[in-house]
């Protein structure tokens, strides 16, 4: 298994509703929607499979604010204040936010679309993603999230953060070196066996 944290961003709105609760929903994650980003000059595209979630920890899921452990949790699945729903399309959340203060603040700023981005952490099962390299593009594929640590609502505008994709841009250029000097060693065989067949 992969301790190596990630995280993702999605889209989600609040819901109005007759009863003045603060309520937000959305998908946390959508199975099989390729995402695609720019590493340098080489793009790297990432889908998570269906039936990632299949064996996925969310049994302790905190709503935060910015992946913020300092900052106050906004709901969370233990008290049923955030509700996980596996489902065909993904993960769907649906979370009622407790009445502080900095709720309201944040759940305004839902209301008015200055915050319309949720991001995921997660962890990848050992063996839980598969990679293809091409030579302008490589391709991630999901299988296995191991567990989902939070879901946050977050500020930042997509393409603007790039921490968002730090890990899996870290993996992809650890894996491109490694192809780089397996590539040489292969290279440098065939000469040798070359070499070796004019003696």
């Amino acid at each position: 298994m992969n301790d190596e944290r990630e995280k993702r961003l999605v889209e989600f709105r609040a819901i109005d509703n007759d009863e003045n609760k603060m309520i937000i929903e959305g998908y946390a994650i959508k199975y099989d929607q390729p995402a695609t980003h720019e590493y340098g000059s080489h793009k790297f595209t990432e889908t998570i499979k269906r039936g990632a979630l299949d064996n996925t920890d969310i049994k302790d899921v905190p709503l935060r604010y910015n992946h913020n452990d300092t900052f106050c949790i906004m709901a969370r699945t233990r008290n049923n204040s955030l509700q996980l729903i596996k489902d065909d399309i993904g993960l769907k959340i649906r979370a009622e936010l407790i009445d502080t203060q900095s709720n309201r603040d944040i759940y305004k700023s839902i209301q008015e679309g200055l915050i319309d981005k949720m991001s995921f952490a997660f962890t990848v099962a050992e063996n839980g993603d598969t990679w293809t390299y091409g030579k302008d593009e490589t391709l991630r594929e999901v299988i296995n999230i191991n567990k989902l640590f939070d879901v946050s609502v977050v500020d930042t505008p997509f393409y603007d953060t790039t921490s968002v994709y730090a890990r899996s841009f870290e993996l992809l250029e650890n894996n491109l070196k490694q192809l780089d000097s397996l590539d040489l060693q292969k290279r440098k065989l065939e000469i040798k066996y070359k070499y070796e067949e004019k003696r």
